[in-house]
C-alpha cells in the first residue's frame, strides 16, 4: 500500500477527528512533507480533505467516494485480505468480474465501480448506473453448490441487502420475487447472478453476483421515472454500505439454502397476497400469488383455479 492509500485509511478510520500532520508522519513513519504532497494528491483525485491550520486534516462529512481503503475500514477482520477494486468507469462490473474468474481470481474478489456505461440488468436489460450515486458491485464466489440450487443466492442475497439497509438506515424495503429490492414503492436494487456450471455434474464453478444500489440518485431517464427511486442515508457512506454488504454475503457461501433465510424473505416479499401479471411464453397471466416454495419458486393461481410455480429467469411481473 503506497502512501497516499495508507493516508486516505487513517483518514477514513478517523472521520470524525482532525489529524495533524504531524501526527500522521509519526504514524506512518515518514516526512511531513510526503504527507503534504499525498494529501494534495488525494484532494486532486476529489476527495474533500479539510484542512485547519493548529487542527489538521479531515475527510469531509460530505465525501463519499468510492475506495478500497474506506471500504476496508468497515470489513469485519475475517475479510481484510478479500481483493477489492474500484473503478472510475467500466462497462460492466459483472462482465469485468467474469474475465477476472476465468483468469483465476480468488474467491471473494470485489469489482466496483463509480459508474457504468453498460450496466446490465436481468434478462438483458439495462441496469442504469450514473456517475457517484450507486453502488455497482460484482462479486466472484466459489461455493460448494449445484447449478439447481443457485436460485438460493439470489433470494439468500436479497434478504442480506434488506438487512443492511434496515440495520444502517431505518428504512423497510421490500423485496419483488425475484431479484428486485423496493424502497416506498420504487425499485432501488437489482440483483444479478451469472453462473459457470460444469456440463457434465451440474456443479457450480464459480458465480458472478452483480449488485446494483441506487444509493444518491437523483435523476432517472424519463423512463425510469416513476418506477426507480434511490435510499438517500442520511449520514452513512457508500464505503460502509459496501462493507457491511460483504460482511453479510460472503458468510452466505457456507449455506445459501438455510430455511430462515428462505422465511426472511417471505416477510419481505411485495408480491405475495397480491393479484399479479406474468408473462409466460409471450402469453399474458392474471394471478394471485400464493406462496415461495423451498426452491425459489413463486406459486401462484390463475383465475381458473390452475395452480403454477414460476420459476426465475422465464417470466416478467408487473403488478395489476
Amino acid at each position: 500500500m503506497g502512501l497516499k492509500q495508507e493516508i486516505l485509511k487513517l483518514l477514513e478510520e478517523n472521520r470524525e477527528q482532525y489529524l495533524s500532520g504531524q501526527e500522521i508522519a509519526n504514524r506512518l513513519s515518514f516526512s511531513r512533507t510526503a504527507v503534504w504532497k499525498s494529501i494534495k494528491a488525494l484532494k486532486e483525485d476529489g476527495y474533500e480533505i479539510d484542512a485547519i491550520s493548529n487542527k489538521g486534516y479531515r475527510l469531509d462529512t460530505t465525501c463519499d467516494l468510492l475506495s478500497a481503503e474506506g471500504i476496508r475500514c468497515y470489513l469485519s477482520s475475517d475479510y481484510h485480505n478479500v481483493p477489492i477494486e474500484v473503478h472510475q468507469q467500466i462497462d460492466s462490473t459483472n462482465t469485468e468480474a467474469k474475465k477476472q474468474a476465468m483468469n483465476g481470481a480468488p474467491h471473494g474478489t470485489v469489482i466496483l465501480a463509480e459508474e457504468q456505461t453498460a450496466g446490465r440488468g436481468r434478462l438483458g436489460r439495462t441496469f442504469y448506473s450514473p456517475k457517484g450515486t450507486g453502488i455497482y458491485m460484482s462479486m466472484i464466489l466459489r461455493p460448494n453448490l449445484h447449478l439447481s440450487q443457485s436460485i438460493h443466492v439470489t433470494t439468500s442475497v436479497a434478504v442480506a441487502i434488506c438487512q443492511v439497509i434496515e440495520r444502517l438506515t431505518n428504512q423497510k424495503p421490500q423485496i419483488k420475487w425475484v431479484n428486485d429490492i423496493y424502497l416506498n414503492q420504487q425499485k432501488i436494487c437489482g440483483i444479478l447472478t451469472e453462473a459457470v456450471t460444469d456440463f457434465e455434474s451440474g456443479d457450480v464453478e464459480y458465480l458472478i453476483l452483480g449488485i446494483g444500489l441506487n444509493v444518491h440518485t437523483k435523476h432517472f431517464p424519463v423512463e425510469l421515472q416513476a418506477i426507480a427511486g434511490s435510499l438517500n442515508p442520511e449520514v452513512v457512506t457508500r464505503n460502509q454500505i459496501c462493507a457491511h454488504l460483504l460482511n453479510e454475503i460472503l458468510p452466505l457461501c457456507e449455506d445459501f439454502s438455510h430455511p430462515f433465510l428462505l422465511d426472511e424473505y417471505k416477510s419481505r416479499s411485495n408480491v405475495l397476497g397480491k393479484w399479479i401479471t406474468f408473462i409466460q411464453n409471450q402469453q399474458r397471466y392474471e394471478a394471485l400469488a400464493e406462496d415461495i416454495d423451498g426452491q425459489g419458486g413463486l406459486k401462484v393461481r390463475l383465475k381458473s383455479g390452475e395452480q403454477m410455480t414460476l420459476n426465475s429467469g422465464e417470466v416478467s411481473i408487473r403488478w395489476r
